[in-house]
């Protein structure tokens, strides 16, 4: 696959960003500099800034031709008066539905991160009325949502966090996640016992195998706790998603690593790289040296020992598709094949192509990959499976297709360097807040969190 970007963008576009100091709203040009997308945008009082948005300007440019046409949600939470992103809730100039709605059940953690985009430490938790009502409004938002993931700070803390999990299987929300660094996981197996009955995905925060990483990334050698929680979660069979958070200069030569232990481990569905996002606690950095979506996609294709390649990923459609990408690889002992060289992504998922009268054949093939490339894909659930299965023209048995099928989600989410409003309108993670809105994730985080100590 070629990445193509003729008559898809021109060099040179106009957005709107925020000023990384002050937060007010700026124009924002996205420019190609030595094959790379770069953001110039000036604050009348702070200056000029410069940021890079992609190490790819090819990469970037071809992606913008999956830009899937946005689904609304049933209501809007708040009017729009001030313009994005200082009306969310969501407001009616947001363009897509919430695929993936969070709840922070705490602002308190068990760990101290020197990277934590929110800035986690010892702060207040919800009462479980008040995650029950922010469910209720998310099912009036979305009718029937997909997925809600319970985070933080640290969610398992939390002394209610299972009846918190109970409330959202008890309205019907197809799948729930725990995002979770591990350490009670580790140590509680009746915890683990609990979350494999409720069918939960945990989502574990796993940035790699060397010591140095954990000790840049977590401020502590927390590799023994990620081993012993990767054990528990086997034994008790739950389904086990690796969070990898990648910072410029400290893992980036895991990337293979990772990817390798996830192909190798049935229970682990999947692997999400993280590029650090400068939002919360982080170190200081340089906005023109960080690292970007294609980076990661090269690295996993330059590490991995399954041969794989960059042109077997493929854009997230229903939110920007430069917001994300993903590969789906079906793992037989050494053998891996990406779906991206089973059926021709491109053809069925150009939104911009002039096809004459698809047939019924080709809406039920298209339908089944956004279905995989999609915010609300959680790897390993039944309905990703069932979609793989119509991708391919395949009926395989589905309990043997869980432990073969990987997904690889690479997902970098924006800060106030790299904001962009338009992105941030179709963005359909979002944070489902105690006064029942839903707030885009990349918003929530630069415009709408408060600092925490």
């Amino acid at each position: 696959m070629q990445y193509s970007a003729e008559k898809v963008r021109s060099e040179f576009d106009q957005t709107e960003s925020l000023c990384p100091v002050c937060l007010a709203l700026v124009d924002a040009f996205l420019i190609v500099r030595d094959g790379r997308v770069i953001m110039e945008k000036t604050c009348e009082v702070h200056g000029k800034f410069d940021v890079l948005i992609s190490s790819d300007a090819d990469y970037y440019r071809w992606a913008l031709k999956f830009n899937k046409p946005g689904t609304m949600p049933k209501s809007f939470g708040t009017a729009s008066k001030s313009g994005c992103p200082y009306d969310c809730g969501l407001c009616p100039e947001h363009k897509q539905h919430t695929c993936l709605g969070i709840i922070e059940v705490t602002e308190s953690c068990n760990m101290r991160c020197p990277t934590c985009f929110a800035n986690s430490s010892v702060g207040k938790s919800l009462e479980l009325g008040q995650v029950e009502s922010m469910l209720d409004a998310f099912v009036r938002y979305e009718g029937n949502p997909e997925v809600v993931q319970f985070s933080g700070g640290e969610p398992s803390i939390h002394p209610q966090i299972i009846q918190m999990i109970r409330a959202a299987r008890a309205r019907n929300i197809k799948i729930v996640m725990l995002n979770t660094n591990g350490t009670r996981i580790a140590r509680d197996e009746g915890f683990v016992q609990d979350l494999s009955e409720l069918n939960v995905t945990v989502y574990l925060q796993f940035d790699g195998f060397k010591k140095s990483t954990s000790e840049t990334l977590r401020g502590e050698d927390a590799r023994e706790t990620k081993r012993s929680a990767l054990e528990n979660l086997l034994k008790h069979n739950v389904n086990t998603v690796l969070a990898c958070t990648v910072q410029r200069g400290v893992n980036e030569d895991e990337y293979g690593a990772v990817v390798d232990y996830a192909f190798r481990n049935q229970h682990v569905k999947g692997v999400v790289f993280q590029p650090t996002f400068y939002a919360g606690r982080h170190p200081d950095f340089d906005p023109l040296d960080r690292v970007t979506l294609p980076d990661v996609v090269k690295g996993v294709a330059a590490q991995s020992s399954f041969g794989l390649l960059q042109s077997d990923f493929f854009p997230i459609p229903c939110c920007s598709p430069n917001c994300s990408t993903a590969t789906y690889v079906y793992v037989d002992g050494g053998n891996a094949t990406p779906l991206t060289r089973v059926i021709d992504h491109e053809d069925y998922m150009n939104y911009f192509s002039n096809r004459a009268l698809p047939d019924t054949e080709y809406f039920t093939k298209r339908t089944s990959l956004e279905t995989l490339y999609s915010a609300s894909a959680v790897p390993g659930s039944e309905k990703i499976l069932m979609s793989y299965c119509t991708a391919c023209d395949v009926l395989l048995d589905l309990g043997e297709l869980a432990q073969k099928v990987k997904m690889i989600l690479v997902q970098p989410f924006m800060d106030s360097w790299n904001f962009d409003v338009r992105r941030v309108t179709k963005c359909c993670v979002g944070e489902i807040t105690p006064d029942c809105k839903i707030i885009p994730f990349c918003a929530y985080n630069n415009v709408y969190r408060g600092p925490r100590t």
